[in-house]
């Protein structure tokens, strides 16, 4: 399980960004060639996982006992079959769908809610701080994993349900991120000149502080797709996310689970995805991180 790194280990220090500072990150970016493998990867699943419905090369709902855990390179089957013959090239596909959403959704919605309680608990300081990052901390202080398994539980199993959960899970961790960020921002002195000219709080925030502290918790957020995917699948691997029939790799591991000694390379399909997609994201969020100059 890929471990989630607290605030006090990510060093993250905001800087003003110049006018040219967007073309300066994608000029790094595109010279690190393990960032752009990654991203090529990220690519190609994501197109995959799209336009699933017309590279499917067989139904992958239909079902036939006489057909279930046919080996890879079987004629027909170029992946083999799951438990009930249903072909695994197609759900592989099919499930990236539902796969990548539950591993980049949650973090999207946890990037606007924590950015934003963040921004706001660092900018204004003082009561208002101590009180929202007080409330941040009660759900900081659980395990991810944990936190995410009981949130799921008592609301149920299902998609919408996994997202809300996770959600939950990730806002914690941007929100330290973003006031971290934003103190520093606003000890600045552009800020404090601002400030002092009479410029009111929200075109100080719009302008001066909003563009210099959206990136370092823009990269924070990509390096968590990666566990918010393992999470997604864990979730549905336990029976608290995705529900059958519909393909999802986690779910495909905990219905491929019993045929771990009889096809071992067909069972271990769905994890080895997951653990790709995961190392690409966190590979391309590494990228980011030293491309945008984040780190002293």
């Amino acid at each position: 399980m890929a471990a989630i790194l607290p605030p006090s280990a990510m060093p993250i220090v905001a800087v003003v960004r110049s006018p040219s500072h967007g073309a300066n990150v994608l000029r790094r970016l595109t010279r690190n060639p393990v960032a752009m493998a990654a991203a090529a990867v990220i690519l190609l699943l994501v197109l995959v996982a799209l336009f699933a419905p017309w590279l499917m090369p067989a139904d992958p709902f239909a079902t036939s006992m006489f057909k279930r855990l046919k080996p890879i390179g079987t004629p027909g089957f170029p992946l083999g079959t799951d438990e009930l013959g249903r072909d695994m090239l197609s759900r592989l596909m099919l499930g990236g769908r539902l796969s990548l959403f539950m591993g980049i959704a949650p973090v999207v919605m946890a990037f606007v809610i924590g950015s934003g309680i963040g921004i706001l608990a660092g900018y204004a300081g003082g009561p208002v701080n101590t009180v929202l990052m007080r409330c941040i901390d009660v759900l900081y202080a659980f395990p991810s994993v944990l936190l995410a398994i009981a949130l799921s539980g008592a609301l149920g199993a299902g998609i919408t349900n996994a997202l809300v959960s996770l959600t939950v899970v990730f806002v914690p961790q941007i929100a330290r991120i973003a006031e971290s960020v934003t103190t520093q921002v606003r000890r600045s002195d552009y800020v404090d000149a601002a400030r002092a000219s009479g410029a009111p709080a929200f075109t100080i925030v719009r302008r001066h502080v909003l563009g210099n502290v959206i990136g370092p918790i823009f990269v924070y957020a990509t390096s968590l797709i990666s566990v918010s995917m393992i999470l997604a699948s864990g979730l549905s691997f336990l029976g608290l996310g995705v529900k059958p029939p519909q393909p999802e790799w986690g779910l495909m591991l905990n219905t491929l689970r019993t045929a771990i000694y009889s096809q071992p390379w067909i069972a271990a399909l769905p994890g080895v995805l997951i653990f790709v997609t995961s190392v690409s994201f966190n590979m391309l969020a590494d990228g980011l991180r030293t491309a945008m100059e984040v780190k002293q």
